[in-house]
């Protein structure tokens, strides 16, 4: 059994919501450690991404998932969306923004470039040769432009030591990073260990000034207060094969597109969405709750323990892992509330 997290009172008729559209999965990249199913190519159509947007109450969209460029239709969705007023974001290993006009750039609040090694020879061989070019030139590119930029990084087994140094590289175009812990979508091969993961973020802080930690156990191990929004919460996802998930990295299918368009902003008491709020009964006296809940929902249903405690959280093994952080001056991030997603930016020396 799980206890709720949060009420319906509490999350249901939320002013606004940060929407993930995948408008397609197809990519011109083929990443090991990637989400995306990769045996076959769904995408949303304009009248699909229409209907999403004009159903509930958006105060940011990023398109994600696989390459968005590559979609058929890309000009005409974003010539859409760039109407709308809200902040409009896309993460990219660089092909979509080099694909679009200077003017289409301007249309983005901010742009997200993939990168996971602190060095060519590595984000190429895992990317493909050229990569790292790309994204060096695209993020020049958009700060010429005068659009800001963050870095974005999967936190995983083949870089967990390295995430400062990335977070060096992005400072150059005065760029955050944001990363995610890898999550065993479709392999554990880059899954981190439990001592990994606790370096991997020490490791980082030590060396970089935080703007936002939405990883619920570090989260609760630095020291900060309870969170507000998240999976479950805040946060939809429209897939490329039109169904909707509370995270990006939910497992199974997801609803139905129609159950957005017929719930609106009552998605959030659609199963999936209370499973993302739900608390493990072993946590429900711990004095970590209020920032932890539990840990990632997705991790624990990924690992079909949904009513377990995260496998990652030291107090079920009668630890604990305080983590010493520096908060950065503010800064608005248009995914700082995204997902369990970490934001830092790289200590001036």
């Amino acid at each position: 059994m799980t206890l709720q997290a949060s009420t319906h009172k509490e999350v249901v008729g939320r002013s606004s919501f940060a929407l993930g559209l995948g408008l397609t999965n197809e990519c011109n990249l083929a990443c090991a450690f990637c989400y995306r199913d990769p045996t076959r190519a769904d995408r949303l159509d304009l009248e699909q991404v229409r209907s999403v947007v004009e159903s509930i109450p958006l105060r940011s969209v990023n398109l994600g998932t696989g390459e968005n460029g590559l979609h058929p239709d890309f000009a005409a969705i974003l010539a859409y969306l760039r109407q709308k007023p809200l902040k409009l974001t896309m993460t990219s290993n660089g092909h979509s923004v080099q694909i679009l006009a200077d003017d289409d750039v301007r249309a983005f609040h901010e742009l997200e470039f993939s990168i996971d090694y602190p060095n060519q020879a590595e984000q190429d061989a895992q990317r493909g040769a050229g990569n790292w070019a790309l994204i060096h030139e695209q993020a020049a590119r958009c700060r010429a432009l005068g659009l800001p930029v963050t870095f974005v990084a999967v936190m995983m087994r083949s870089n967990f030591d390295r995430l400062a140094d990335i977070a060096t590289i992005a400072s150059k175009y005065d760029a955050p990073l944001r990363l995610n812990v890898y999550q065993a979508v479709r392999s554990d091969r880059y899954a981190l260990s439990y001592e990994e993961y606790w370096t991997g973020f020490q490791l980082l802080f030590d060396r970089t000034d935080v703007l936002a930690i939405g990883e619920p156990l570090v989260r609760a191990m630095a020291g900060l207060p309870a969170r507000q929004g998240g999976c479950g919460v805040a946060t939809i996802r429209v897939t490329p094969r039109a169904t909707v998930q509370p995270c990006v990295y939910w497992p199974g299918q997801g609803a139905p597109l129609d159950v957005l368009l017929d719930l609106g902003g009552e998605i959030l008491t659609e199963d999936a969405f209370v499973d993302a709020r739900s608390v493990p009964e072993a946590c429900s006296t711990c004095d970590y709750l209020p920032s932890c809940h539990g840990g990632c929902a997705g991790r624990r249903r990924l690992l079909h323990q949904l009513d377990l405690p995260d496998p990652y959280c030291p107090i079920i093994r009668g630890e604990r892992r305080p983590l010493k952080i520096a908060l950065a001056e503010g800064r608005t991030l248009a995914k700082s509330d995204s997902a369990c997603t970490t934001v830092v930016m790289a200590r001036s020396s």
